[in-house]
C-alpha cells in the first residue's frame, strides 16, 4: 500500500515522500493504524539523524510516539479493535503495522477524552517516569533535575508529584520559563558551578537528596556533583552521547566513595530495565506506566501544553529537525499532524 512517510536518508538529510509498504495479510497478533499525530523525539532522531547511531539505518523511518485509528487487527487481538484510538510506538508514517507479539511494541486505547495531539506526549513522560520508579524520592526531598527539555522538564513534575520539592537547571532562559509554566517551583539559569549558592540557599544547606541528570551530555555531569547532598543519589536518565575527558578520579569517583564528598549513589534509569508488557512478578511495566502517564496528561496533572510548541505538516519534516537542532529556546515538542494527508 502507499504510505505517506518521513524519511531519513543519509546524514542531515530528511525526505517526506511516498513509499510503498508490503503490508500484505494481517498476522494473528497484527494491528494496523492510522497515524493522527505523532511526536519527534529531539534527542534520539537527531542522534539518529547525524548518522552516529549504528542501530538506525539509512534510508529509514524515525519515530516511536503516535497516537492514531484502529483500521484493523488480527485474529488473536480483543485488547483493541477497529475504530479504537490507540497510543502506540510507531514511526512517522501515515499507516503504522503494529505487531503486538514483538516484546518491544505497545498499542494501548486511550482515553476518550485525552486531546490527541499530547497523547504522543505518553512516551516522552515513561521515559522520564523511569527515574522516579528507581529513585527513593520521599515527601519534601530536594530534587535536582539537570537539563529541562521534555523528558527533564516531565522527571521535574513528575518528582513534585512524588512531593519533592523541585530545583531545575537548564542553560536555555526559554527552557526555564517552560519549568515555571509547568509548576516547577525553582527553575534556574545555568548549570552547576553557577547556582551552586542558590541550590544552597533553596535546600537549607542540605544539597539535593536526589540529582536527575537529563541532558545526556557528560561535561554537564560534573558541575552538579556538589549539588548532592551526604548520602545522596545520582540518576543518570538522559542517555550518554559523545566524548569527554576528564579526571575521573577527582571528578566523579570521589563523589561516590569519599564520606567527605557524599558517598552518592548512582543509578542508571534507561527506560528499558522494565519489562513493556504486564508481568504479575514486576510491579512496574511500560503499559502500566504508559497508562498511568496518559492520565496524568488528561487530568492535567502532568502538563503538556506548555512544552507543545509546534504542529507542523509531515511536509515541513526538514524545518522541523533544521528547528530542534539549530533554535533550541523555540522548538521544544514537536508534532506532525497526518489527518490532512
Amino acid at each position: 500500500m502507499e504510505n505517506i512517510s518521513v524519511l531519513f536518508t543519509g546524514p542531515d538529510r530528511v525526505e517526506t515522500r511516498t513509499i510503498d509498504d508490503d503490508i500484505g495479510q494481517l498476522r494473528s497478533r497484527d494491528a494496523l493504524v492510522r497515524t493522527r499525530y505523532s511526536l519527534i523525539s529531539a534527542a534520539t532522531e537527531l542522534a539518529c539523524l547525524s548518522g552516529s547511531q549504528a542501530w538506525f539505518p539509512f534510508p529509514g523511518t524515525p519515530g516511536y510516539a503516535a497516537v492514531g485509528e484502529v483500521l484493523d487487527v488480527g485474529a488473536e487481538i480483543d485488547a483493541v479493535a477497529p475504530g479504537d484510538i490507540v497510543h502506540f510506538w510507531g514511526g512517522h508514517k501515515q499507516f503504522n503495522l503494529i505487531d503486538t507479539s514483538r516484546p518491544q511494541s505497545i498499542c494501548l486505547k486511550a482515553p476518550v477524552d485525552l486531546p490527541l495531539e499530547l497523547a504522543p506526549f505518553t512516551r516522552m513522560a515513561i521515559i522520564a517516569m523511569t527515574s522516579l520508579r528507581i529513585s527513593n524520592i520521599e515527601l519534601g526531598d530536594y530534587v535536582g533535575v539537570v537539563g529541562l527539555g521534555t523528558v527533564g522538564n516531565f522527571a521535574a513534575q513528575l518528582a513534585r508529584l512524588q512531593g519533592g520539592t523541585v530545583i531545575g537547571l537548564d542553560l536555555s532562559e526559554g527552557r526555564v520559563e517552560r519549568a515555571l509554566a509547568c509548576g516547577i517551583p525553582h527553575a534556574l539559569v545555568g548549570d552547576g558551578t553557577s547556582v551552586a549558592d542558590q541550590v544552597r540557599e533553596i535546600t537549607g544547606g542540605q544539597g539535593l537528596s536526589t540529582l536527575i541528570e537529563a541532558t545526556g551530555v557528560p561535561a554537564a555531569l560534573p558541575p552538579a556533583l556538589p549539588l548532592v547532598g551526604r548520602y545522596g543519589e545520582v540518576i543518570l536518565l538522559g542517555t550518554p552521547r559523545g566524548v569527554f575527558e576528564t579526571d575521573l578520579t577527582s571528578s566523579v569517583l570521589d563523589y561516590i566513595h569519599l564520606h567527605g564528598h557524599g558517598n552518592i549513589t548512582f543509578k542508571g534509569a534507561h527506560e528499558w530495565r522494565y519489562p513493556v508488557a504486564r508481568d504479575p512478578f514486576v510491579k512496574h511495566s511500560m503499559e502500566r506506566n504508559s497508562e498511568i502517564a496518559m492520565e496524568l496528561i488528561r487530568s492535567g496533572a502532568l502538563k503538556v501544553a506548555p512544552l507543545h510548541t509546534h504542529t507542523l505538516s509531515p511536509d515541513d519534516a526538514a524545518s522541523a529537525y533544521r528547528g530542534l537542532k539549530t533554535r533550541k529556546n523555540e522548538f521544544i515538542g514537536v508534532v506532525f499532524d497526518w489527518t490532512g494527508v
